[in-house]
């Protein structure tokens, strides 16, 4: 795999979310750069919150059919992390050596099994490094 960047569910959650256009837009810019340049990167993990944040009926933002049409153009085409017994055992190491939930160590674990250089995301610290993977929120001011 190469060093491309990975995408942490709320930015894909935001792609579709106008609730706040200007997440919506950095997010929509990042997924169109990542699908034209082959340079994002989702885990299966990534896949199945976003389906669950966007379609779970409390608080629906899109319509299944309309998830399904999200699946095929940006989550299909970006998904490249796979489930692996050593993805487990991995993220398990950095939720004890680095304290993060078990979700957050798996998405950490995905973007290194991946060789990303950046992981994208609002949910860990801009700016921490974890090997040779930097953590950064797209969002920050």
């Amino acid at each position: 795999m190469s060093a491309a960047d990975f995408l942490d569910t709320n930015v894909l959650v935001y792609l579709v979310d106008r609730r706040n256009p200007a997440k919506q837009a950095v997010a929509q810019q990042l997924v169109a750069t990542a699908l034209a340049e082959r340079s994002g990167i989702i885990s299966f993990q990534v896949v199945q919150e976003t389906l669950q944040a966007l379609t779970r009926k409390a608080r629906q933002v899109l319509p299944a059919a309309d998830a399904g049409e999200l699946l095929h153009a940006v989550l299909l085409p970006l998904w490249q992390v796979q489930p692996t017994p050593s993805l487990y055992e991995r993220a398990l190491q950095l939720q004890a050596k680095q304290g993060f939930s078990f979700d957050d160590s798996l998405i950490v674990a995905a973007a290194l099994e991946a060789g990303c250089r950046r992981l994208l995301s609002e949910d860990l610290q801009h700016g921490q490094k974890v090997g040779t993977l930097r953590i950064e929120n797209p969002f920050a001011g």
